[in-house]
């Protein structure tokens, strides 16, 4: 007998051996059959779907669930445009904190609202002894006061408070972690927003680091989750590149440095598992530290990078040999340069077939680069999102040729390039659906079209979701498609997104998100 059947339904399978069913059949969390194979079986339930379109669940290649789920609880100055009106939310966060010298988060800080930074001059005012941390939404940089510049090293650099990359680094070192319960709350938070949207799994881009980790025993949050029955979708956890340390190993392994017990890629179950190593090459070009070879558009400097190039190709070469999948951020295509160097000789030194490495963003890749993507087997784990909201602003400072290179789609798929898509969530939108349509349409917000010879079918844009995400992370062999023995991840739509005009695709209604073979609402009622 059937757990559950789905009839009466638009199943699209992302299977090309049975890309369209009607009928589903669950049994503990699988799916067993499609069509005939279940249509005249029992089962405990049997749900009529009334034509809906169904597809595998989304699988968001690159999120934030910590920083996602403390950011919805941080107070936000993202609505604000003066300065002043940035002081007054801060004051009020500031008047909230009763204990003299404490930590006063603030989230949704953006420079370019403001046409300047803030400094930290300007923060003393209304900060009361306390110490302020003003988050940047990029994740690479943030503005403090003055409370915190003294407790900082004389040198580390600084534009009066503002901090970026390894800068703002040294200001999170400088306090306690987030106890494992806090970030439990916060990751639970996140997962309800990716289950809405149609998410039933996503690779969390880095924890226990310097740059956006929470603490050093981040993943234990993820382990309390799952162990009081509260994590609702899969997630793969990448390790932070600086977590990584000398360890005394046989010659034979070949093993320079490694996380404690030698734990790499693989190590977990279909809920919870370690995925990539993350490593950091340069910033973000909403924080315009991408590393780019010539400066952006209208500007001398041309990003930075996190570390000095040799250290970053180091530790790529290092965490290769280490038997890691690597993650590389590389927005910049400087950034990139150094990425695909380190890649390269990596695979000289060792050879590894189906390593899988990921550069994730991808931001800004010029013509010559993409066949070296090809060559290494690379995917492009990018975010679509990004233009979508700030498209206008990415194409401003790229200049008029470099804005058709931004954030690729056709290109990468013409080269036979894994072409994954992710959100960076809470960067920006965490929706699959309106990514699909922006990299379809390649329109931002205001309707203005960026790089339109990047356009790429919906079925492309579905791929990225599915078939490619399981890609990336490992998980072909268990999810991406709606194929009998895979799992019973799967989102229901009130819309088909390759029928409706691709304007209406973001708009497309999520009816319901199913993990596991049960429907998420449900089984968080349990």
């Amino acid at each position: 007998m059937l757990c559950t059947r789905l009839t009466n339904a638009y199943v699209l399978t992302m299977d090309p051996d049975h890309p369209v069913a009607h009928d589903l059949g669950i049994w503990r969390g699988r799916i067993v059959g499609l069509d005939d194979a279940v249509t005249s079986l029992p089962a405990r339930e049997v749900i009529d779907l009334q034509g809906a379109t169904v597809l595998p669940g989304f699988i968001d290649s690159h999120v934030h669930l910590a920083w996602t789920g403390l950011k919805a609880s941080t107070p936000s100055v993202a609505p604000c445009r003066r300065v002043e009106d940035v002081l007054a939310v801060v004051r009020e966060a500031v008047a909230r904190r009763s204990t003299p010298g404490a930590w006063v988060d603030v989230a949704g800080y953006d420079q370019r609202a403001l046409g300047r930074h803030l400094t930290a001059a300007e923060l003393d005012r209304v900060s009361d002894g306390r110490k302020v941390f003003l988050m940047h939404d990029s994740g690479h940089a943030c503005v403090v006061n003055s409370a915190v510049l003294e407790l900082l090293p004389a040198d580390v650099p600084h534009q009066d408070g503002f901090l970026a990359e390894s800068a703002m680094t040294a200001a999170r070192r400088l306090r306690l972690p987030y106890s494992q319960a806090e970030l439990a709350d916060a990751i639970e938070r996140a997962a309800g927003m990716c289950l809405a949207e149609g998410v039933t799994a996503c690779a969390e881009a880095g924890i226990g680091g310097g740059l956006l980790g929470h603490s050093p025993v981040e993943l234990g949050a993820y382990q309390l989750l799952r162990d009081q029955g509260r994590l609702s979708l899969r997630v793969q956890l990448m390790a932070a590149g600086d977590t990584l340390r000398p360890l005394p190993a046989h010659r034979d392994d070949g093993i320079p440095r490694s996380l404690d017990l030698g734990l790499r890629t693989g190590f977990g179950d279909d809920w919870l598992s370690v995925g990539a190593l993350k490593i950091y090459t340069d910033g973000g070009m909403m924080a315009r530290t991408a590393a780019l070879t010539s400066p952006y558009e209208g500007m001398t400097h041309t990003g930075q990078l996190q570390q000095d190039p040799e250290a970053l190709a180091d530790l790529i070469v290092d965490g290769h040999l280490a038997g890691w999948q690597l993650a590389v951020h590389a927005i910049g295509d400087r950034a990139a340069d150094i990425a695909l160097d380190a890649l390269e000789r990596a695979q000289r030194l060792r050879r590894r077939l189906d390593a899988r490495h990921r550069i994730e963003h991808a931001g800004l890749i010029r013509p010559d680069q993409l066949p070296r993507f090809a060559r290494l087997g690379l995917s492009a784990v990018i975010q679509p999102n990004f233009l979508r909201y700030f498209g206008d602003d990415y194409a401003a400072i790229m200049g008029e040729e470099r804005a058709a290179w931004m954030y690729r789609g056709r290109a990468f798929l013409d080269h036979g390039v894994t072409l994954v898509g992710s959100s960076d969530r809470p960067v920006t939108d965490g929706s699959p659906l309106r990514a699909i349509q922006f990299m379809v349409e390649r329109a931002s917000t205001s309707g203005q079209i960026i790089g339109p010879e990047e356009g790429i079918t919906v079925d492309e844009a579905l791929r990225a979701y599915t078939v490619a995400g399981a890609y990336a992370s490992r998980w072909d062999d268990s999810a991406g498609t709606l194929t009998p023995g895979k799992r019973a991840d799967l989102v229901v739509l009130a819309d088909d997104p390759r029928r409706v005009d691709p304007s209406r695709i973001g708009d497309i209604e999520v009816l319901a998100t199913f993990v596991d073979g049960r429907d998420a609402k449900e089984a968080h009622k349990l």
